[in-house]
């Protein structure tokens, strides 16, 4: 079995990635093929539960208030339509629900008691549920914990030298503090970055160094390609080759073995023959639903035609146990015991 290192130099991660490119979805196949269940690929879908308004500056990002993109604001959801809507991800082969909401980071307030009730209410469904808020300090997230969140999704979007040209409201530190938080409360990591921002090739790499050198490996990484929003100031960049795509999950692969890799946003511009590339490479999870936040998705029968098409199989929620029960549940669980 490949040996899970935490230790990967610049110059060793910029060999894989720029190794021929069938050489390099081979080894990633390879190790991929390691895991006896690679045929499986999780299929997840995610939901803005408050839309718009959001205080920072992302480039690429239709939600953030500066930019006039069209996106309407919306309070956060009702409880009722989160759990209708995890209902219906659930009947279309989601195992993993997760939740976003445009904010800068999480405040103690009445907004984020709404969201724990409905992370213990996606709990009941069964299926896995992972929030995207932005920042968090321990004490929030271990209030997530306790609620039963199963990851929490936080990207570092791209490297730490080119931060600052897509984001000025937040510093990477900041990026890195949450993930702390949120590993220190055992919630299970998601975290990864955008490709098509403009960064170097060198910036891809910086930033997978970063991850892979983490003290524990996120346990999954989302690769996503930028989806060019008008209003934004990346709205005029050019659609990121399939290849490069393909380059990024299979360096991804290689240098953690053990994550769960996202294809993630930009599957709309992708053929069913460069998908498969991408699983090919170690891709094994994918959003479905018809949106990506904000952002135009391929829907639940279209991707059910391709796992078919390629032999793929949907992976069942809770294959790695169960990290986090809600107190309530573990309470409920010693009273039936006595």
């Amino acid at each position: 079995m490949t040996e899970v290192r935490y230790n990967w130099t610049t110059e060793e991660i910029s060999e894989i990635y720029h190794s021929p490119l069938l050489d390099l979805v081979y080894r990633a196949a390879t190790i991929h093929r390691e895991n006896k269940d690679y045929s499986e690929v999780q299929i997840s879908s995610l939901i803005s539960i408050k839309t718009g308004g959001c205080p920072e500056d992302c480039a690429y990002c239709p939600q953030a208030a500066r930019y006039n993109t069209g996106v309407d604001v919306h309070a956060i959801m009702p409880k009722e339509e989160v759990i209708a809507v995890a209902q219906r991800a659930k009947n279309g082969g989601a195992s993993r629900l997760c939740m976003g909401a445009a904010w800068r980071e999480v405040r103690d307030n009445r907004d984020f008691d709404k969201v724990l009730d409905m992370v213990k209410a996606v709990n009941e469904l069964d299926m896995e549920v992972c929030c995207t808020l932005g920042m968090l300090t321990e004490h929030q997230a271990q209030r997530l914990a306790d609620a039963g969140l199963y990851a929490y999704n936080h990207n570092l979007d791209t490297s730490e030298d080119d931060y600052k040209r897509i984001i000025t409201t937040r510093t990477y530190d900041d990026r890195l503090k949450t993930l702390e938080n949120v590993r220190k409360a055992k919630i299970s990591v998601c975290s990864g970055g955008i490709i098509g921002l403009g960064e170097t090739v060198e910036d891809r790499i910086s930033m997978l160094k970063t991850l892979s050198n983490l003290p524990k490996h996120p346990e999954s990484v989302p690769i996503n390609a930028l989806v060019p929003v008008k209003g934004t100031p990346l709205a005029d960049q050019p659609r990121v080759a399939i290849w490069d795509m393909v380059r990024m999950i299979a360096t991804a692969r290689i240098i953690m073995p053990k994550t769960v890799v996202r294809l993630s946003a930009g599957r709309t511009e992708m053929s069913t023959l460069e998908q498969a590339f991408c699983f090919m490479a170690g891709a094994n999870s994918i959003f479905a639903g018809e949106k990506l936040l904000t952002t135009p998705n391929p829907s639940f029968d279209e991707d059910m035609a391709m796992f078919e098409l390629l032999g793929l199989s949907p992976r069942k929620a809770f294959k790695n146990g169960r990290p986090n029960v809600p107190k309530e549940l573990k309470e409920m669980s010693i009273n039936e015991v006595i």
